[in-house]
């Protein structure tokens, strides 16, 4: 009888040689998020494409030596991009922590009859590895900060 794995009691050990590596999981899941929302198609939050991606990214389990070769850290800078597919336009997004911690502010829309107010945070979270979020315009404006001065967070979104 086959030993389950502990971390995933449904799923049956399989000898290593037969997993497929961390490289080529990373490489799946770009190509899985690519298939799913085509060439023109954007993410909104009633779309069932964003549940299926969210599942997709919270089934994903990062793993630095995979993702690593396409995340290049500037320590001059506060922020750096580094672009893994060129995106289709869409500014809904979903995020994913692959190393470290994220916090997400939430502010509300600014009000057109008083602009010059202070915004007004209405959420902060904190995201950790694996983790996912989702965050549109209709949500709110929105800043993501990594609140750890030494420690670089990277994520996919």
């Amino acid at each position: 009888m086959p030993l389950l794995t502990q971390d995933l009691p449904h799923v049956v050990d399989q000898p290593k040689s037969l997993l497929p590596s961390p490289a080529s999981r990373f490489r799946r899941l770009i190509s899985d998020i690519q298939t799913q929302l085509g060439p023109d198609d954007g993410i909104t939050a009633s779309d069932a494409v964003r549940l299926s991606l969210q599942d997709l990214l919270e089934k994903y389990h990062s793993d630095e030596s995979a993702w690593q070769y396409c995340a290049f850290q500037d320590p001059s800078q506060t922020f750096t991009r580094n672009l893994v597919d060129r995106g289709n336009g869409s500014f809904n997004l979903l995020l994913l922590v692959l190393k470290g911690t994220l916090t997400e502010t939430r502010y509300a829309w600014p009000s057109t009859t008083a602009p010059s107010r202070p915004m007004q945070v209405t959420q902060t979270t904190s995201f950790h590895r694996d983790q996912v979020t989702y965050m549109a315009d209709t949500l709110g404006l929105h800043k993501i900060s990594n609140p750890d001065p030494r420690e670089y967070a990277v994520s996919l979104h």
